[in-house]
């Protein structure tokens, strides 16, 4: 069998054939085929929210699917776009919330928003890295967090970014053998206990990233007798947290916290 680092390389060695591949099946395909043909016909985030394939498609391209059944928040959050600072997609520490009410920006780009690059070709890229990472997790949950990571280390800029989202405090955790109880902590405490352990500011080097990850999947594999056990790995995903050690009184806090402070 192989380990989740080797995994994880096969992957990652040739994204472009790994996303080719994913696009290609024809469950992927269709879906795709149906979000280009008719994205455009959206005028309004009414329009949007009323084509249920066409939001599903959307919202798991952003990793935001459990929260496909929230219309009336994600409703708020286009509504009050990304230019407010105390908009609801500023105010919420998760990043892809932001990131979803940017590329369909209805409240800056009204019946516009749709004809732009980020909400066709870009939206399907992010469907198919998704689709990819969702994948590989039925198969190795340790390969679908590396993947996540490898993704998203660029946004990285400090471990309160790191706290903000729990399948990235996920990997920090297992890599730095950190107890996952020191999630009941307070907030600061868990920042400085990353801070002494990681230099944050090394993950956006590609070699360090890559040694980083190198031992989240060596940790991960001596920590998990069975590689396809899933349900810790996808609370980390679905804001399940309890699961992985955090608080309703941390989350709590981490959704109102500003990234980056």
């Amino acid at each position: 069998m192989l380990s989740t680092y080797q995994s994880y390389k096969i992957i990652n060695s040739d994204m472009t054939r790994s996303l080719d591949r994913i696009a290609s099946e024809p469950i992927n395909k269709r879906a795709t085929d149906y979000y280009l043909a008719n994205i455009e016909k959206v005028k309004s985030i009414d329009d949007f929210l009323k084509d249920d394939k066409l939001f599903s498609y959307a919202m798991k391209a952003f990793g935001l699917s459990d929260m496909t059944y929230a219309k009336g928040m994600m409703k708020k959050v286009l509504q009050e776009g990304v230019e407010n600072t105390s908009s609801l997609a500023n105010r919420l520490a998760d990043p892809r919330y932001k990131a979803f009410a940017t590329a369909f920006n209805f409240a800056r780009y009204g019946y516009l928003t749709t004809t732009f690059a980020a909400t066709q070709s870009e939206t399907v890229a992010k469907y198919n890295q998704q689709t990819l990472e969702e994948t590989a997790g039925q198969d190795n949950a340790g390969v679908r967090l590396a993947l996540y990571f490898k993704r998203n280390a660029g946004n990285i800029k400090s471990s309160y970014n790191i706290l903000a989202d729990a399948a990235l405090l996920k990997v920090v955790q297992t890599a730095l053998n950190l107890p996952s109880a020191m999630s009941a902590a307070d907030i600061d405490a868990q920042a400085k206990e990353i801070d002494k352990r990681l230099k944050v500011a090394d993950l956006q080097d590609p070699k360090k990233l890559d040694k980083f990850l190198q031992r989240f999947t060596s940790m991960y594999d001596l920590q998990n007798t069975d590689p396809t056990t899933t349900s810790p790995i996808l609370a980390a995903f679905t804001g399940q947290s309890s699961q992985i050690g955090i608080g309703t009184d941390l989350m709590m806090k981490l959704q109102t916290l500003k990234l980056g402070r």
